[in-house]
């Protein structure tokens, strides 16, 4: 997984130059595809890490009315909670040309 900390993605909304967009593809679909699909993975990839930690400061009780706030677990969500969101940081390694793709059709 790509350093979250050391991104440079947004984590509000902006808008991205339709032209810059889809330059390597010149196709906004397909364009759009491959970084929804890498959104998708970067998904999947945040979501595994931070349960992972999360469960490092997980307390366990017979009782399962009983619920322990732990403050390390709140810590490692609030930093989870700010980082930006998963399509934003696909756009910004597409813009960057950071993700790798192939047409298999063009390449057949």
């Amino acid at each position: 997984m790509n350093d979250l900390k050391n991104t440079n993605a947004p984590v509000t909304t902006v808008t991205v130059d339709k032209n810059e967009f889809d330059e390597k593809t010149d196709n906004i679909y397909e364009a759009i595809s491959i970084a929804s699909k890498r959104a998708i993975q970067i998904n999947s990839e945040i979501k595994k890490e931070l349960l992972e930690k999360l469960e490092e400061f997980a307390t366990y009780s017979d009782s399962l009315e009983e619920v322990f706030e732990n403050k390390e677990q709140i810590e490692v969500s609030k930093f989870y909670e700010k980082l930006p969101k998963p399509h934003a940081l696909a756009v910004q390694e597409w813009l960057e040309d950071k993700i790798y793709y192939r047409n298999t059709e063009k390449d057949a």
